[in-house]
């Protein structure tokens, strides 16, 4: 299932066009929205460092989750695979999520608070 997984990323990375244009809550969107807060706390390779993980927050119920591989194994950085189903717009033919809902937002979760990207930027930048 994670192998699978992995080559529909790859295979969405390759025909980058088309997802981008089309499905803007996919894993390249995710990946696209944290280039924007490279080098701060608002990217996963960054926030690690403080200890922040990353999730993503319903935003109309609240409901935190964190990121995780399809497998269910918690990931390091924002993958969209792992998410609960009911997320999801769209999933592939072993059911891990390839498309999310405009009300999931993605951040991090310390301390068991979540944050947004940006809060988290602004967060550890006052340290």
């Amino acid at each position: 299932m994670l192998n699978t997984y992995l080559e529909t990323l790859f295979e969405m990375n390759v025909n980058s066009s088309e997802s981008s244009m089309s499905r803007p809550n996919d894993q390249l969107a995710v990946r696209a929205a944290s280039q924007e807060y490279l080098g701060t706390c608002g990217e996963s390779a960054t926030a690690k460092n403080v200890k922040f993980l990353p999730a993503f927050r319903n935003m109309l119920d609240g409901r935190v989750e964190r990121a995780r591989f399809p497998n269910g194994k918690p990931a390091p950085m924002h993958l969209i695979g792992g998410l609960p189903r009911e997320w999801a717009v769209r999933c592939d033919e072993a059911g891990c999520v390839l498309e999310i809902s405009d009300d999931i937002e993605a951040g991090f979760v310390r301390d068991g608070q979540f944050y947004t990207r940006e809060q988290a930027a602004r967060e550890t930048a006052r340290h």
